[in-house]
């Protein structure tokens, strides 16, 4: 998982669909769902560092826009 859109697609094999039309919303709902997955023991360590580091990628980049 490198991509946004790789983090999007693992989510939704997990049954976690998620569209607000709110981007930072969305990032914070990924991050939620991720959470849970892994303290539901459904996901290790390295796949929930992985994907929160892509969020903070994504979150600083929509920080940027908006400045």
């Amino acid at each position: 998982m490198n991509t946004m859109h790789e983090l999007r697609q693992f989510l939704q094999k997990h049954g976690a669909f998620i569209y607000t039309g709110d981007r930072a919303g969305d990032l914070e709902l990924f991050e939620m769902e991720l959470r849970q997955l892994y303290e539901w023991n459904m996901i290790d360590i390295q796949t929930l560092g992985q994907g929160l580091l892509i969020l903070r990628r994504e979150l600083s980049q929509l920080d940027a826009k908006s400045d």
